[in-house]
């Protein structure tokens, strides 16, 4: 993969200095790196935040989406390979947090282990819903987005907007809708997971249901809100992430 593709995908908005932790930083479905603008800014400079930009939004608009998750995750664990350094996290909510698992399996299938992944608003891969929003009409596919309350309300009064995210937004509810896993997948990492304690995408026993996608260790965090409960807590939410990133004391 050349600097060029990572630089399509990667965004860094704040560069840190070598050696900072990286956070890979992974979107939810219709989501776009500038989501993580500012977790970027709050973590710098001690933990850099690489924020991964999907194909069809913003300002790559004019390329293909992608709806099969394992393509997804190739490309993206390819992309990220040129840009990685020493100590690599993941975060990613939603969708996000299925391509987290799946990139960082890859990772450690080349021979490197993740310092945590944070895997948010997503239940276990081990777990099963008959989900097909991607097969409704843009009509439906507006109702779903209003109902998990992540979007600007303003969007949906934008017409031309709303034609404009709305094939990304099918691939990418495609793609997570038919993601299927073998169910005692793992990983080395630590897994954090966290989840609103109302999400109609996820119940408190589904997120849990993680706990057997890793060999390492396994944590809960429950807050209150819906599938985005995310947004109303900002600052737990951060300070997660920080207490568990926080620097290995070097061996004497």
């Amino acid at each position: 993969m050349t600097t060029g593709e990572t630089d399509r995908w990667v965004r860094r908005f704040h560069p840190a200095p070598d050696g900072a932790v990286q956070l890979v930083c992974l979107p939810h479905a219709g989501g776009s790196a500038s989501f993580y603008f500012p977790v970027s800014a709050a973590l710098s400079p001690a933990i850099e935040v690489l924020a991964v930009q999907y194909p069809a939004r913003q300002d790559r608009r004019h390329e293909p989406s992608i709806d099969d998750m394992d393509e997804y995750a190739e490309r993206v664990y390819a992309a990220l390979a040129p840009a990685l350094g020493g100590q690599i996290a993941f975060f990613g909510h939603s969708m996000g947090a299925v391509l987290a698992f799946e990139v960082a399996r890859r990772l450690e299938h080349d021979g490197k282990v993740a310092r945590a992944l944070f895997l948010s608003g997503r239940r276990g891969p081990g777990t099963h819903r008959d989900e097909r929003v991607h097969e409704q009409g843009d009509d439906g596919i507006l109702a779903e987005l209003r109902k998990m309350s992540g979007t600007d309300a303003r969007v949906f009064g934008d017409e031309e907007l709303v034609r404009m995210i709305m094939p990304a937004m099918r691939a990418d509810y495609r793609a997570v809708e038919r993601y299927r896993c073998e169910p005692d997948a793992t990983v080395s990492s630590p897994l954090v997971v966290l989840t609103g304690d109302d999400d109609p995408k996820t119940s408190v026993d589904e997120a849990r249901a993680w706990q057997r996608n890793t060999t390492g260790s396994f944590e809960l965090l429950t807050f209150p809100g819906g599938h985005f409960y995310l947004t109303r807590h900002v600052p737990a939410v951060l300070q997660v992430i920080k207490e568990t990133l926080r620097p290995v004391p070097a061996s004497s």
